[in-house]
């Protein structure tokens, strides 16, 4: 099931922000196995192309962290045959709905109001902190799913950034990858070629003005202090990374250490 180190990385038509999370190291000197763990933008947009490489794949499980706003925006994402979809929602539906509706829709004036004097940036940790907290059912889920059956698995939500990079975070932290290594691994996302597309409704130049993608750019952007905020949340309500994954997500050291045979070498 497992593949080889990846030679190059797969040039995707309509998905953005794909890759293998294989190679990244443990702390105790392992690494994560190449082609058991993906991550990804939405698949809502993926070719005939794409979507033959992704079956080549043998996923069994693909984890989709959108909400029902993200997927009519979006649409559904392309069926693979054989593969397990499991819709996992990390944000309320109405949450942001009205934000994300200026975010596409507002002008200047408005996007200031909003997102201006770092009020982008604080809405983003605010919301990382919040998955952590108020999400510890979900990630237990997709733990203990890791460790039954469910590899290999992609996980993904519209972007491929917040909710996904988060939840791959999440499982690298269960498996023992090395604290710098998650974040590095997060950033990528960064990439130009990797970045979720800004929608606008306006086609007009005024629409993606210098000033207007400025104000944009920390909601579109993969930051340390984003991934940094996780963390720290996890120290300040569970006090480390073992009693989080033993209180706060139910994950015993049996499941930690069966997690680490199906995804680690």
């Amino acid at each position: 099931m497992t593949q080889q180190v990846p030679s190059t990385e797969p040039e995707l038509a309509g998905v953005r922000n794909f890759r293998d999370v294989g190679g990244l190291p443990t702390v105790d000197g392992r690494r994560v196995r190449y082609g058991v763990l993906y991550r990804s933008g939405h698949l809502a947009h993926a070719t005939a192309e794409d979507a033959a490489f992704l079956s080549s794949l043998g996923l069994h499980t693909i984890f989709d962290f959108r909400n029902a706003a993200d997927q009519k925006l979006e649409g559904p994402d392309v069926e693979l045959p054989g593969v397990r979809n499991v819709n996992l929602p990390l944000s309320d539906p109405a949450d942001g709905a009205e934000f994300w509706k200026m975010v596409r829709d507002g002008d200047l004036d408005q996007l200031r109001e909003i997102l201006a004097d770092g009020k982008a940036a604080a809405r983003m940790v605010a919301s990382y902190r919040m998955i952590i907290k108020e999400r510890t059912a979900e990630h237990s889920r997709v733990l203990h799913a890791l460790a039954e059956d469910s590899v290999p698995a992609l996980m993904h939500c519209a972007a491929g950034k917040d909710r996904a990079g988060l939840s791959v975070a999440v499982t690298l932290l269960a498996l023992g990858v090395e604290r710098e290594a998650i974040v590095a691994d997060y950033l990528e996302s960064n990439a130009k070629h990797r970045r979720y597309k800004v929608h606008r409704s306006s086609t007009s130049a005024s629409a993606y003005s210098p000033e207007v993608m400025e104000l944009l750019s920390p909601l579109f952007d993969a930051r340390a202090e984003y991934l940094s905020a996780a963390f720290e949340t996890i120290e300040e309500a569970w006090g480390d990374v073992d009693t989080y994954l033993e209180q706060g997500l139910k994950v015993t050291p049996q499941t930690r250490e069966r997690l680490r045979e199906r995804l680690l070498d």
